[in-house]
């Protein structure tokens, strides 16, 4: 991504991550502020390290251990579970029977991008990660998201200088599909700033 906005004239640019694709964005921030005018966060994917983690007695699976078991159900043949597990463990119990069938497939064709993230050696999100996010940025939280998601969110979210955050009420995870209209708003106003 670096190697990527480094080749785009005129810089700095607008970022915009989902999910790992947060994650990756909200590297990039910390790595290399320079490229980056405003960065767009939707409920970016990983782990908390321990001084992040929230207080309380019940955290759900964080998403590595879950990617790891939908990986071995991947390898052993069983696609819809492992996908079944990936996806409640983002938009709760029962989520994968309710979708509807043209989206598993979807999701069904991209599995095997599961795989690739075992290798990759995402390290957990730690407090001085986030001080180092000085890119004005935008958070944005789907209000029905279950999962360790939001725990991510409002633990980054407190610890970047001056983000902002918006909530999409009635939306999950896929919350540029759930309430496509709302979340172009937010980001739309979030950029013109």
């Amino acid at each position: 991504m670096i190697a990527f906005i480094e080749q785009i004239e005129p810089k700095p640019v607008d970022l915009m991550g989902h999910s790992r694709g947060g994650h990756i964005a909200f590297r990039l921030a910390q790595q290399r502020p320079d490229l980056l005018r405003r960065l767009v966060l939707a409920e970016p994917g990983g782990d908390l390290d321990a001084a992040l983690e929230p207080a309380g007695p019940a955290k759900p699976a964080s998403p590595a251990a879950r990617i790891l078991t939908s990986i071995g159900r991947i390898k052993a043949g069983d696609i819809d579970g492992a996908l079944q597990n990936f996806f409640e463990g983002i938009e709760g119990d029962g989520s994968w029977a309710r979708l509807p069938a043209a989206a598993k497939q979807q999701l069904r064709d991209n599995v095997f991008t599961l795989l690739g993230q075992v290798g990759e050696n995402r390290q957990p999100f730690c407090e001085a990660d986030a001080m180092a996010i000085l890119t004005p940025t935008l958070f944005i939280g789907g209000e029905k998201t279950k999962g360790s998601l939001p725990l991510v969110l409002r633990a980054l979210s407190a610890k970047v200088a001056g983000a902002r955050v918006a909530m999409i009420d009635g939306a999950g995870h896929w919350m540029f599909e759930q309430a496509p209209q709302r979340y172009a708003e937010i980001v739309t106003e979030f950029l013109a700033g």
